[in-house]
């Protein structure tokens, strides 16, 4: 799709008629060994969707094996290290294929077949990528803990979804600190019945204890395993992985994806998303713990036959121009990151930035969150210079791939709009009254009105559940949660979750717009809003606001009154704070998005009852907002 007008044309064949629109895709581009004999089975009534019903295949021969007679030597996997002294692994194609064959052969030697469930719990490493296509390739179905989650996340995913083995490290490198993983898996495996073997990868060269019987460290064994490893022909609804959301309440839902729906829609959202061509490299700052990561990281770049970079560390190490030496180094053409780390990198010196050439570039993306304008302004002008668009992408854990998003050099962007629908993707508005609203310059919830290939099939072994969260809001509908905009071209823009929504005196109040306003402020670095009750309004707004530098010297009585100007000028009086924290920092998922549900408790003063904080992001920001609205109240 090389146009805006060509664009329209497929978008138009894929909504008239999805199924031949995908049988399309699936046909052209894939290896099979089985095509299918229908391409849709919807039951609505059960919310159960089949796609390429009775189609066999291995998503790792996708991945991998047809790139071998054309491309074997190119490379697959370049891994920057944490340290950036220490060197940069370059991993072939061939040699991607050599490295999961062997782990695959190790899992197998370790009694896991297809259908078993393997729990990884690793830094990023190459070992990381290599050991989900592996399982991949025996058609285990891998389950994958974000690396900095504690051992009571651990144990209650590997109980849900009863993992045989756990592959983890010996420990991993975050910045300056040195973290041993082994010891939290250790503590975690305490209260798990189901792990029969720990697989240990050496990476910090920790010292770890190893447990007779049950630890055995991976290099050993992949020492005597064999290269040659048949790929498993796996059933198209065969799951591929499962990956847990966590729920703002109640026990992490581990979302089940399944093998061909969810190759077809992520090789072809990244192949048009980004815009790849062969030789570039192409580069996804996110970690593989995260859908981001295993969408596009590793199984829509490597489906594209793409060159796609892994990075160990964290943006700020050994400073903050990191991300720009990598650019410059491997001469990255995509980046995609989150708005979380763009804000982060705004906040720094723009020297950092000014002394790499970034000239490679020729697409950014954004994804985890809607990105404020002063962010989006900041990437366009510094990062991009103004030539390279910005895709801000739109999509969920459960959605499997991206959803709206401009298309490079076709969609005509607009900040803060994740813009258009991909084709094969419909999504609509729907009303309080959960009518749908067709007209545009518009709000509502967001819904997607025809299955896609890569969605969710069902929560892991409670599809009760899944029923209830996605499909019960709005009949054969799935909802995602979010609110959005529509504005008059039919561009959309996400306004945050529909429980970020919070109604002030009867007004609906999305919090993205106040924290974009507050986000002009230019002593404000980030803005968290959130409702709390009131007893005339019914709910009122309280903002825990962080500033720069060079605000933090300033008279925060005058910055209140500064700061809710700027909301009755942006969006009016009804949105003004009835309560502005300053804090250092605010309570953040490993992925970025804020914890609003811990914010209103802090704000509303309910401190007993916030939750399981163990897997934020900075659990130590808790006690610390706790003592502020303390002292203030």
């Amino acid at each position: 799709m090389d146009s805006l007008a060509k664009y329209m044309d497929v978008y138009r064949i894929s909504e008239n008629d999805p199924e031949n629109f995908w049988h399309t895709i699936a046909e052209r581009n894939f290896d099979w060994h089985q095509k299918w004999d229908q391409i849709l089975d919807w039951d609505k009534e059960n919310a159960k969707v089949s796609w390429f019903k009775n189609a066999k295949l291995n998503i790792t021969e996708n991945c991998i094996d047809r790139h071998l007679d054309r491309q074997a030597n190119s490379n697959a996997i370049i891994w920057e290290p944490n340290n950036p002294n220490e060197d940069t692994v370059y991993i072939t194609y061939k040699e991607l294929h050599r490295q999961v064959n062997k782990m695959a052969n190790v899992l197998k030697e370790q009694g896991i077949k297809k259908g078993d469930r393997v729990c990884i719990y690793l830094p990023m490493i190459p070992d990381l990528t290599v050991s989900l296509l592996a399982c991949a390739r025996i058609g285990a179905i891998h389950s994958v803990v974000f690396a900095g989650f504690s051992a009571t996340a651990i144990a209650s995913r590997i109980n849900d979804s009863g993992c045989k083995i756990l592959i983890t490290s010996d420990g991993s490198y975050r910045g300056k600190k040195t973290l041993n993983l082994k010891n939290i898996c250790d503590e975690a495996l305490e209260n798990c019945k189901t792990i029969e073997k720990t697989l240990v990868v050496k990476r910090t060269h920790e010292k770890v204890n190893m447990k007779e019987s049950r630890d055995l460290w991976m290099h050993d064994l992949l020492k005597s395993a064999s290269s040659e490893c048949k790929a498993e022909v796996m059933d198209a609804e065969d799951p591929l992985f499962i990956l847990y959301t966590s729920g703002s309440t109640g026990t992490p839902k581990g979302m089940v994806h399944t093998t061909a729906g969810y190759m077809v829609n992520t090789a072809f959202s990244f192949k048009n998303v980004f815009q790849y061509e062969k030789g570039d490299v192409y580069w996804c700052t996110a970690d593989i713990g995260w859908i981001t990561g295993h969408s596009y990281i590793v199984y829509g770049p490597l489906l594209n036959g793409a060159t796609s970079l892994m990075f160990e560390g964290i943006p700020s190490y050994p400073d903050y121009g990191r991300f720009w030496d990598i650019v410059d180094k491997h001469k990255v053409n995509q980046l995609y990151t989150a708005p979380t780390a763009i804000r982060a990198l705004a906040k720094q010196s723009i020297d950092y930035v000014n002394k790499h050439d970034l000239s490679s570039i020729k697409v950014l993306g954004s994804v985890g969150e809607p990105i404020n304008e002063e962010a989006w302004n900041w990437y366009n002008d510094n990062i991009g210079k103004k030539k390279s668009p910005i895709v801000d992408t739109w999509w969920q854990t459960e959605t499997g791939s991206i959803m709206i998003s401009p298309l490079p050099y076709v969609t005509p962007t607009k900040p803060t709009y994740a813009t258009l629908p991909l084709p094969g993707i419909q999504p609509t508005l729907m009303d309080e009254n959960g009518d749908e609203i067709t007209e545009n310059s518009v709000s509502g919830r967001l819904c997607i009105k025809y299955p896609w290939p890569s969605m969710a099939r069902t929560v892991y072994n409670n599809h009760q559940r899944y029923v209830e969260t996605y499909f019960s809001a709005y009949k054969n509908m799935y909802f995602t949660g979010d609110g959005a905009l529509r504005d008059e071209v039919g561009y959309y823009r996400i306004t945050g979750r529909v429980d970020d929504v919070v109604i002030v005196s009867g007004h609906n109040l999305g919090t993205a717009p106040i924290e974009d306003a507050i986000d002009e402020h230019p002593a404000v670095a980030e803005a968290a809003i959130v409702g709390y009750p009131h007893d005339i309004k019914g709910n009122a707004l309280a903002g825990f606001i962080i500033l720069k530098e060079e605000g933090e010297s300033r008279d925060h009585n005058n910055l209140q009154k500064e700061i809710n100007q700027m909301i009755t000028n942006k969006i009016g009086p009804i949105a003004k704070l009835d309560r502005i924290h300053f804090v250092e920092a605010v309570p953040k998922t490993r992925s970025g998005k804020i914890m609003r549900r811990i914010l209103r408790k802090i704000s509303s003063q309910e401190f007993d009852n916030l939750g399981d904080t163990s897997t934020l992001l900075n659990p130590e920001t808790v006690d610390n907002l706790i003592e502020i609205v303390k002292n203030e109240s």
